[in-house]
């Protein structure tokens, strides 16, 4: 099996770590949007959406950015009205206050018909067909949340199983420490902008109330204090990532109109695997180079796993997020590569269960708990304590630990996925 290359894996990074505005699911539909809009040439007067269950719920409740607004039809509105197509994942760029107001109307006036698809042929899937009169178009998005295709959806195969996924990458956990490690840090440079961009993110949601407000809360403790507060949560390093972290996640799950840079179609997922780092490695006067390959460390061990994982399932992205948050803080920590396998044991083995029940503000609850084991799980390794292969899922082979987590995420929660978004779509 080939090992893949440097270069190969420095294009790998830069394609998965991108800006976005918003959660991606609803984005993704309204990007979808924009491009059957663009292909149509014309406003639609009749707009339908097929969506996987996965999109579906990942899009049902959470906040489109400068509407107010939670959920499909404003996203879809936007798409087909102010949308813009090359503006990727930043979609909703021109969302002004003008336009979304125009597109509350539209919304009104140009209902969008929402279906959920059960037979997708991927858990990542969205179909648009627009029309004016008889004029018709359609877009199609696939596996990837900007990933068009041109195929007639019949035509389109399914993604590879996870067992096939394993047996064809050329990737390992090594493999990224040793690229971590070895790559020329003015190529990966753009991930500290990344870092900077999303703690910006986090400093917006402590000037205002969004979602639950967890980041602002803890954020409040580490500057002002109350005796109360600060016995309970402390005036500390630990409070500060976390209060950061869950804080830029409160903001973008409450549409705030805010970039992030993301990871791996995750705006959440970019947020979790570079706050932590930056803010420790800041805290703790590391080099700019440390910075930076903490970072790459990081970013690509959360591509890894999710390479096995699919872009969605029933198994919470904070988990796969924080995991790569463990490795690049054990790394600042002064870890090698055995103290990296260690801190990713300790997180598989602690919340491999949690599940992802759709995109929403307590999301941010989710992502508190994701970096404070990523924390825990570093500061262990660093003692060399770990869960060993006999405890549950894990093995000795750090590879096979993490495609068990994968397998179970990928192939064992499927009827979890379908039970979730029947709970989700029958609430009483």
């Amino acid at each position: 099996m080939a090992t893949i290359s440097t270069p190969e894996l420095l294009q790998l990074l830069r394609s998965e770590v991108i800006p976005a505005i918003g959660c991606t699911e609803p984005i993704a539909v309204a990007l979808c949007t924009a491009r059957a809009k663009e292909l149509l040439g014309a406003e639609p007067d009749k707009i339908t959406v097929y969506l996987s269950k996965n999109v579906y719920k990942n899009a049902l409740a959470v906040g489109i950015p400068n509407t107010g607004m939670t959920g499909l039809p404003i996203a879809i509105a936007l798409g087909a009205t102010v949308g813009k197509s090359e503006y990727m994942l930043e979609v909703l760029r021109d969302a002004t206050p003008e336009a979304v107001a125009y597109a509350k109307e539209y919304m009104l006036r140009v209902p969008a018909t929402i279906k959920v698809d059960y037979d997708a042929p991927s858990l990542l899937y969205i179909h648009v067909e627009v029309a004016d009169g008889d004029r018709t178009a359609q877009a199609t998005i696939i596996d990837e949340h900007t990933n068009f295709v041109t195929s007639p959806i019949s035509n389109i195969q399914s993604p590879i199983s996870n067992s096939e996924a394993s047996d064809s990458s050329s990737l390992s956990l090594h493999r990224v420490y040793d690229f971590a490690m070895e790559v020329d840090i003015h190529d990966i440079a753009f991930l500290k902008d990344g870092a900077e961009m999303n703690t910006a993110a986090a400093e917006t949601s402590f000037a205002d109330q969004y979602g639950h407000g967890l980041g602002r809360l803890l954020r409040a403790n580490t500057l002002t204090a109350t005796p109360e507060m600060e016995k309970l949560f402390g005036n500390t390093l630990f409070t500060k990532i976390i209060s950061y972290t869950c804080g830029a996640c409160d903001a973008r799950m409450s549409g705030a109109m805010v970039q992030v840079m993301s990871n791996s179609g995750s705006g959440n997922q970019g947020i979790s695997c570079s706050i932590p780092v930056y803010l420790y490695a800041k805290e703790n006067q590391c080099s700019e180079e440390q910075i930076l390959r903490a970072l790459a460390l990081s970013n690509l061990t959360v591509i890894y796993i999710k390479q096995s994982l699919g872009r969605l399932s029933a198994l919470c992205g904070c988990v796969v997020a924080a995991t790569g948050s463990a490795a690049g803080i054990t790394y600042l920590m002064g870890g090698n590569y055995e103290e990296i396998t260690y801190a990713i044991k300790n997180m598989i083995a602690n919340i491999s269960g949690m599940i992802c029940d759709g995109a929403k503000p307590g999301c941010a609850l989710k992502v508190t708990s994701g970096v404070a084991t990523a924390i825990f799980s570093a500061y262990l390794a660093m003692q060399h304590s770990y869960a060993d292969s006999t405890e549950g899922i894990v093995e000795d082979d750090i590879d096979r630990t993490i495609r068990n987590l994968t397998r179970i995420g990928h192939d064992g929660m499927k009827v979890t996925d379908d039970l979730i978004l029947d709970i989700m779509t029958h609430k009483q």
